[in-house]
């Protein structure tokens, strides 16, 4: 079973999290502190399949914007190590979710070269208290931390809740399928990622 546990303290935040890549029953206890993402990543443990565990606090009295940044920086970690050298995984994953007015697409590439290409408008700033500006950043941090390709696209949404919900569904389905075993062999001609 591939698994990975991280650590990381900063004076900024304190972030622990373990990870299960494929269990038989998908489990998550998510607690950020902030609602709102711990809605997104339970979303996104879910409809990827995965065990994820993740117990963070930080500097929420200055903003939201470093324990999410930590967050995406953490969980890009997790994967990272639990993929160990990438040997056998499919590489590529895309999935189009909808949620009720609104769709997303995420394509992503392990490939071990970070790059975000986010293509979202928001009707609204603001989910609550929560600045949705900073769902870039989290997955910013996730593609470098991953060293992936990640595309995401927003074709259409009225609510911005409901555009944040069909991205995190579709992130977990789409690298859910990139990290599924298809073989014994790194998916690359150069041999290596």
């Amino acid at each position: 079973m591939r698994t990975s546990e991280i650590f990381r303290q900063t004076k900024e935040t304190s972030i622990s999290a373990k990870l299960i890549i494929n269990p038989q029953n998908s489990e998550y206890q998510i607690d950020t502190t902030i609602g709102f993402l711990n809605h997104m990543l339970e979303l996104f443990a879910k409809h990827g399949n995965f065990n994820l565990y993740i117990s963070g606090k930080g500097d929420t009295n200055v903003d939201f914007h470093h324990i999410v940044e930590d967050i995406g920086i953490v969980l890009g970690q997790l994967f990272f190590k639990a993929l160990n050298d990438f040997k056998g995984i499919k590489r590529y994953g895309s999935k189009t979710i909808p949620m009720d007015d609104a769709l997303s697409s995420v394509t992503i590439d392990i490939s071990n070269r970070p790059y975000l290409v986010y293509n979202v408008n928001f009707p609204k700033e603001r989910v609550g208290d929560f600045d949705v500006e900073l769902f870039e950043e989290f997955f910013n941090a996730f593609s470098n931390n991953l060293r992936c390709n990640l595309h995401i696209k927003n074709h259409y949404g009225k609510n911005s809740h409901h555009i944040i919900e069909s991205i995190f569904k579709a992130f977990g389905y789409a690298l859910s399928e990139a990290v599924s075993i298809s073989g014994d062999q790194i998916l690359s001609t150069k041999g290596t990622l």
